[in-house]
């Protein structure tokens, strides 16, 4: 077990050493986009956006009359629990000025959601770049070394190593594709379900679909 481990090591050192001085920028490239797969991750769960015994508490009245859950809703820290206690609040306005104000909070609520999608798609752009930048700085110092050697075994194995910033960037870009994707389609999700239920704190004016 430790020699396996020694050998790892070993190989992660040697692999960085290869990698040369883009290996740092591509680093913290990798540190910035797992910190944030990981906020996205915490941040767009169900008990923060949409908590599951709300919801069914909610589908399970059978008045159109929710201020039997008002507190509850206050108390929520959830977005959908703010922004239906919204609802609530105003339910002595007019239908268009309840409308009005719900849906100004929601997108609120939705570009707060779309945090840290920003820093996922810049790490997506900037980490294949500085891994091609990594392998033409490479191949120029070993093509600018031709006329000093005819070793071609040499040539390919400095070549194969100029390639080692390209594997390392699209090896930290393609989790982090997956990761918007995902995260970017759970943002759709929740925010279609979100609104289906804010419906029902709406008045039937205002939910009721246009021509």
């Amino acid at each position: 077990m430790d020699f396996s481990a020694l050998t790892f090591t070993n190989s992660m050192i040697e692999f960085i050493q290869k990698t040369g001085i883009f290996f740092y920028p591509l680093f913290a490239c990798s540190l910035a986009g797992l910190t944030a797969i990981i906020y996205k991750w915490l941040s767009l769960s169900n008990a923060r956006i949409l908590p599951a015994p709300l919801v069914r508490k909610i589908e399970s009245l059978k008045t159109p009359d929710f201020r039997s859950i008002s507190q509850e809703l206050n108390q929520g820290q959830s977005t959908f629990a703010r922004l239906a206690h919204l609802a609530i609040n105003h339910s002595n306005r007019e239908a268009e000025e309840i409308t009005r104000i719900v849906e100004s909070s929601a997108r609120e609520e939705v570009l707060k959601m779309h945090s840290g999608i920003s820093v996922l798609n810049m790490v997506i752009t900037i980490a294949p770049l500085l891994g091609l930048l990594g392998t033409a700085s490479g191949l120029v110092t070993i093509f600018q070394g031709l006329g000093e050697t005819t070793n071609h075994i040499s040539i390919a194995q400095g070549i194969a190593e100029a390639l080692n910033t390209t594997i390392l960037g699209l090896a930290i870009a393609v989790p982090c594709v997956i990761a918007h994707t995902y995260f970017t389609r759970r943002i759709e999700v929740l925010s279609a379900r979100m609104e289906n239920l804010l419906n029902l704190f709406l008045p039937s004016t205002s939910s009721s679909p246009k021509p």
